[in-house]
């Protein structure tokens, strides 16, 4: 068990998840809500399926955060014909850079101990792995 990719990769899970929760939690979002606002502000006018579907998302977890979002006044759902269309509004055009951010900024933390080469080394393995996985699920 330990030394082994699920170890390290449950570990870095938890260590991301509770930086993630600490930083969000000042502009008053949730971990959930993480992934859906980043995509959301990447694709301006998406459709609730198209994100639900991208993410990867149950259906009424995808609804239940979407409302949550839009209650707490980052985003806006537009009637458009039969569907709706979702964009942030200025409150979540500022939680999308600072959940951007987050990334970059806990990378450059958990990174730190090493060179700029063995983080590159590392990136281009785990992709490798990534993509190894994604063709033989």
């Amino acid at each position: 068990m330990f030394g082994t990719l699920a170890f390290y990769s449950a570990g870095f899970y938890r260590d991301f998840s509770a930086y993630t929760a600490r930083v969000l939690q000042e502009i008053g979002l949730n971990y959930g809500a993480l992934f859906p606002l980043i995509y959301v502000g990447k694709h301006p006018g998406c459709t609730p399926s198209q994100l639900v579907n991208a993410l990867e998302l149950d259906w009424g977890y995808g609804q239940r955060t979407l409302q949550k979002l839009e209650e707490s006044g980052f985003l806006t759902r537009t009637k458009e014909g039969r569907s709706y269309r979702l964009e942030l509004c200025e409150k979540g055009q500022e939680a999308f850079k600072v959940s951007h951010q987050v990334f970059f900024d806990w990378d450059r933390q958990a990174l730190a101990p090493l060179t700029q080469n063995e983080r590159e080394q590392l990136t281009a393995l785990l992709e490798k792995v990534r993509k190894g996985k994604m063709q033989n699920p």
